[in-house]
Formats: C-alpha cells, sequence, structure tokens
C-alpha cells in the first residue's frame, strides 16, 4: 500500500534521485525515438500509472511494446504484442550498467532502439549512460515515497485539467527534468523566443500555463510545486497566490509552494487544488486569456450503473 503523503527530504534521497533522473531518461529517450511527434513532445513523456512510469505503448512494426517502471515492486517489465513479458530488477546498479541491460532486453525482443546517450537537462556529471559508473544508488523505500507523491500529485492535476475547456496537456512526467506537470493553452500562438533550439520552439510556440511537481534540485534543494505562464506576464511576481506559503521565486521566475505546506496541511488535495486554480487565475488575467475557458465547478455526480441481474453467489 503507497504510503499517504510522505515526507520526501530532497537531502535524504538525492544519490537515488540523480541515478533514477538517469534511468528515466534511457526509457523515455527510447519513447523519443520510436514515436512520432505529437504538439509540444507530449509523445515523449511516461505517464504516471497505478505502480509507476510508463512509457504507454510504443508502435513497431504491427503490433506494440511497452516499458514500464515499476516504482512499487522495484522493476522494468517489457511487455510487447509479440513475446512474454521480461523483467530487469530495479536494484542499485550503475547507469552503465542498467543501460546495458535495457539495451540488451530490446535486442532480444527484436527492437532496434538507438538514443543519444548524453543526459539532458542535467546540472552537473552529464556522463554518457555507457560510461556512467559514477550514478548507482537505488533506495526503494525513498522511490517509492517519492512515487507516492507523483500518484497523489497527479489525481489533482487530473481534476484541474478537466475543469479547463480549451486545449490542455495530458498529465504527463518529463523526464529531462524529472517532474510532474499539466499545461493550459490560450489558444494564441506565443511570440518566437529569440535564440531558442528546436526543443524549446516547439514546446512553447503556443502561449502555455503550467503547474507541476518536482522533487527537488540544486537550485531548490526541497521537493515542490510551481506555476508558470510563458511567456510571463507582467506583474506576476508580485501575484497574491494560495495557500499563504506560496510565494513566487525570482531566480526560477515561477511560483513556488514548497511540498511540505502541501503534505502537512489538514487537506493536502485541497491545498494544492487551491494552488492550481489561484495560479492560474493570477496568471491568466494578466496575461489576458479568455475566462471562458475554465467550466464552472459543479458537484460531482454519481455514476449510475444498471444492475445486469442478481448478483451470483461465490462458487
Amino acid at each position: 500500500m503507497l504510503p499517504t503523503w510522505p515526507e520526501l527530504p530532497y537531502a535524504g534521497w538525492r544519490d537515488t534521485l540523480e541515478t533514477l533522473h538517469r534511468y528515466t531518461q534511457i526509457i523515455g529517450k527510447i519513447r523519443l525515438g520510436l514515436t512520432p511527434l505529437v504538439n509540444h513532445w507530449w509523445n515523449v513523456a511516461l505517464e504516471v500509472t497505478s505502480r509507476g512510469l510508463s512509457t504507454g505503448a510504443i508502435p513497431y512494426g504491427d503490433g506494440a511494446f511497452t516499458i514500464e517502471l515499476d516504482l512499487i515492486g522495484h522493476n522494468v517489465i517489457f511487455s510487447s504484442t509479440w513475446a512474454e513479458p521480461r523483467g530487469l530488477a530495479l536494484v542499485p546498479r550503475t547507469v552503465a550498467g542498467f543501460h546495458r541491460e535495457v539495451m540488451a532486453i530490446l535486442a532480444a525482443l527484436g527492437v532496434e532502439a538507438s538514443i543519444r546517450e548524453q543526459p539532458v537537462e542535467i546540472l552537473s556529471e552529464a556522463i554518457p549512460f555507457s560510461e556512467d559508473t559514477h550514478h548507482a544508488s537505488y533506495d526503494a523505500q525513498a522511490v517509492t515515497r517519492c512515487f507516492a507523491t507523483l500518484r497523489a500529485s497527479t489525481n489533482i492535476f487530473e481534476l484541474f485539467r478537466a475543469r479547463f475547456i480549451g486545449k490542455s496537456s495530458p498529465v504527463q512526467f518529463y523526464w529531462g527534468s524529472f517532474d510532474l506537470a499539466v499545461s493550459r493553452f490560450s489558444g494564441r500562438p506565443a511570440p518566437p523566443r529569440p535564440g531558442a533550439d528546436v526543443i524549446t520552439r516547439e514546446a512553447y510556440s503556443h502561449e502555455v500555463m503550467s503547474v507541476g511537481f518536482w522533487p527537488g534540485d540544486e537550485r531548490l534543494p526541497e521537493p515542490a510545486y510551481y506555476a508558470y505562464l510563458a511567456p510571463p506576464p507582467p506583474g506576476l511576481d508580485s501575484a497574491v497566490v494560495r495557500p499563504t506559503e506560496a510565494y513566487f521565486h525570482p531566480a526560477l521566475g515561477e511560483l513556488i509552494l514548497p511540498y511540505e505546506a502541501v503534505r502537512t496541511s489538514p487537506s493536502p488535495h485541497d491545498a494544492l487544488l487551491d494552488f492550481c486554480e489561484s495560479s492560474y487565475h493570477e496568471a491568466s488575467t494578466r496575461a489576458g486569456w479568455d475566462p471562458g475557458l475554465v467550466r464552472e465547478v459543479t458537484a460531482p455526480v454519481e455514476p449510475h450503473y444498471p444492475r445486469r441481474g442478481p448478483p451470483r453467489a461465490e462458487a
């Protein structure tokens, strides 16, 4: 059973986080190389499942295969339409060893996949995967705590997404920066960013507001929720958002809510949803977005399922 809003101090599992970050990049780059481009690179992100992070079905020939990082049972599961599932234990293992094992399993399945081995969006020690014998930590309990946070946050981000009737992204895990995010779009193109590379041009081709979670890095060494709008509207640095622990981080240029404030609140669900909604209101109002893009919030409707006869007694 997953822990409920567990403690997740950045310093306590930093070594494992840095290793897991690179593991997810190897898996994510496989998806990147074998799937067609979807706007804003939505095809490359991983999906949060009931047990971990998945590539979803990757088309291959007339079939498909899936790679899932089971972060409860601590296995990498390779399933396909043409072969029995294969597994790789998630244990303390060098990034080089993980890369070698993953590629060997794909080859055994008949999947031809090659990836650019250079890690991306890594602040330090960007060692090519096949040469990285430095990162090898795997604290299973810490990984499960992180996944519990990702899963609980995903549930709330899905609700936030559902209230928007304009274009919005799926709730996705971005392996480049190791963060969970959902985005809303105004429907208007964004001005080109001077000097932007091909990745950035596609990602920020339209006005976008994103909220998300990440477990921390050297710039902000604590887990936190964030919100930003691109291009940034004037006055966002003076926005007042809820809960009261939220603030504007000038170096990151984002609204920040410490995870600890959510975790220890009387209702983490309400605290996080309030941050999402108030951040969107402050940012979108300043940017002149259409207020009609948000649907009126109503009480949930209990689904009705017609009976199909009396329940059967247990055999």
